[in-house]
């Protein structure tokens, strides 16, 4: 089981922490059974970035970062070296702790 804490770009918004969060689902999914906005235009399929998230501790947890996923990261509005797209990260089993940083979703429309 993992514990994810989740910290914000967008003013206002304060960080959540997520605990017990089970293997074998995205990133995606997990903020969105949680009730946290964040965007996914393309419906987590890998052919968009607006699900783009950054990974500032736990990355190993993670399913690796492949080429398709790294030319949409390309894509991505102010891209970083920790840059992944949350429909890509899949936990991994075991049990850990991850930290994820949501950029301003109110600049994105849609989903």
């Amino acid at each position: 089981m993992y514990t994810i804490r989740i910290n914000f770009e967008e003013k206002g918004l304060e960080p959540v922490t997520l605990n017990n969060i089970a293997a074998d689902q995205s990133l995606l999914e997990v903020c969105l059974d949680n009730q946290i906005e964040l965007h996914h235009n393309c419906g987590a399929v890998c052919a968009c970035s607006t699900c783009h998230i950054y990974i500032d501790k736990g990355a190993d947890f993670l399913e690796e970062l492949n080429d398709r996923e790294e030319d949409f990261i390309d894509r991505a509005v102010n891209p970083r070296i920790n840059s992944r797209l949350g429909c890509q990260c899949v936990l991994q089993e075991g049990s850990g702790i991850i930290e994820i940083t949501l950029p301003d979703q109110t600049q994105f429309l849609g989903e």
